[in-house]
């Protein structure tokens, strides 16, 4: 069996007000609190279109590498909904804003995060369109209450071909995507809040043959959920072919607690939209600086190349500089890229401390993210700044502590009582003893108690000498250097 997944992805534009009206956009304000004439349809209202809006809709579009449509047309779309006030909704059916793009993203083939593959899905086309308003159901007064707030929010929508082929390549396709939005600033791209939505178009057919019939899982709000999904879907849609049944072109939907898609509404008597131009608003004209007229008024256009030009650095090139610059792996600069601000934490740890970013990158993905993700705490709220982690790094550096001491600082560190690294390897006593006649007492003592140990090391097995090691690291409290530790033992068992 070939699978084909495509998806269609709604992100809710960052502007301050709406696509058509001048009503605030803000997320959990009181019901219908936010609710201009035009977003309740009132008759007489006209829309009005937002800049900010188009702007943002051309710079995803040129981050994509689409073609951007110097003149593209409004349509209505008809449906008949309790959150839709109009019986209409404001799109780009025919021509819309940008087509024929393209988004690189990149996989692991294998658990250990080493091998990473990098594949391409089409964008078939960007349309801006208005939101609807929302429903909420009360089960125990037995009925529907609706919100208008969202009502005529500005969305850009997001048409990708059908190039993929399974929940884990659609979920890093939507993951890069959301990293460029947010890199943009067109889109915060917050799924919890409903600013990233994703239908996916799920089908399954034998090598040679044309497409199965598909369905589409609606409104999917988290990429785990998307590739849990897409991937469930898929397995559906086997079975229920092998067992001699038949696909429904149908609407489904993803139950994440049962990890299931169930049916909402099927599609066969195909739903009549009654697309028709919008008859209130001109065609959406955008100039390059060949076109603009040398008379324009510059507030009141808007120039394809002025945006090109300030296009900020995009995901991919912003790995490729971390990776370069640091000499760092490939696959760790997606993580500092996937976390939210966690490069620029780990840029400003290397900047304050002499460690070399190789070993750094160790402390801030192995163990500052363990952490975070122990704690669900984002990098902004870590209670350990960039300062304190590149003082402690500069103590483990300049050998005043051992690595073992400096996980337990580190543990101290996020207990966020406000003392430095050195306070507390002072007060716990966790420095490493410099006195090598010390250091060798304690080796010999070591040495003394472990007749076995020493035997099989002298025997020709050196495996064991790593248990000493240890031995006389707890002895010290991890307060000894373990490399010298290794000479000094070897120095006495030659003797």
């Amino acid at each position: 069996w070939v699978p084909v997944v495509g998806l269609e992805i709604h992100a809710q534009i960052s502007s301050n007000s709406k696509l058509f009206s001048g009503s605030q956009v803000q997320f959990a304000a009181p019901p219908n609190s936010l609710v201009s004439f035009f977003d309740a349809s009132l008759p007489g209202t006209l829309p009005v279109l937002n800049r900010r809006c188009v702007e943002a809709a051309v710079m995803t579009g040129l981050a994509l590498n689409c073609s951007i449509n110097k003149k593209s047309l409004f349509d209505r779309k008809h449906y008949f909904y309790a959150d839709l006030p109009a019986g209409y909704q404001i799109t780009q059916q025919r021509v819309p804003i940008a087509v024929n793009g393209s988004l690189s993203y990149s996989l692991c083939i294998d658990s250990k995060m080493s091998q990473m593959v990098t594949k391409t899905v089409r964008i078939k086309q960007i349309q801006l369109e208005q939101d609807s308003g929302k429903s909420l159901h009360d089960d125990t007064r037995s009925q529907t209450l609706v919100d208008l707030n969202r009502a005529g929010v500005g969305l850009m929508e997001v048409v990708m071909e059908p190039d993929m082929c399974c929940g884990e390549e659609a979920a890093a396709a939507v993951r890069e995507l959301q990293l460029i939005l947010q890199t943009l600033g067109s889109s915060q791209a917050v799924m919890a809040e409903g600013q990233l939505r994703v239908d996916a178009n799920v089908s399954v057919h034998h090598p040679g043959e044309p497409y199965g019939v598909r369905t589409e899982v609606k409104n999917i709000n988290s990429i785990r959920f998307l590739a849990k999904a897409v991937d469930y879907e898929i397995q559906r849609q086997i079975e229920e072919l092998e067992n001699g049944g038949t696909i429904l072109n149908e609407t489904r939907a993803f139950d994440s607690k049962l990890g299931c898609t169930v049916p909402m509404r099927d599609k066969e008597g195909k739903q009549d939209y009654r697309f028709m131009p919008e008859p209130n608003l001109p065609p959406l004209i955008l100039y390059d600086t060949k076109s603009l007229p040398a008379n324009m008024n510059h507030q009141q256009v808007v120039n394809i190349d002025w945006i090109r030009e300030r296009l900020p650095d995009l995901p991919r090139v912003k790995r490729a500089k971390l990776v370069e610059r640091y000499g760092i792996l490939p696959e760790h600069s997606f993580t500092l890229l996937n976390e939210d601000g966690l490069s620029e934490f780990f840029e400003n740890v290397v900047k304050q401390t002499q460690m070399k970013p190789k070993k750094v990158i160790g402390w801030i993905l192995n163990d500052l993210l363990s952490y975070l993700k122990q704690h669900s705490l984002t990098v902004k709220e870590s209670p350990v700044s960039s300062f304190l982690l590149a003082d402690l790094l500069n103590l483990l550096e300049k050998k005043e502590i051992s690595p073992t001491a400096a996980k337990q600082v580190l543990g101290e560190l996020w207990k966020g009582e406000g003392k430095t690294p050195l306070e507390i390897v002072k007060e716990k006593k966790l420095e490493l003893i410099h006195d090598q006649k010390e250091l060798e007492q304690i080796c010999q003592a070591v040495i003394d108690g472990q007749e076995n140990e020493v035997m099989a090391i002298k025997a020709g097995n050196l495996k064991v000498l790593n248990k000493l090691i240890g031995l006389v690291q707890r002895k010290t409290q991890g307060r000894s250097n373990p490399v010298l530790v290794k000479q000094l033992l070897e120095k006495k068992l030659s003797e």
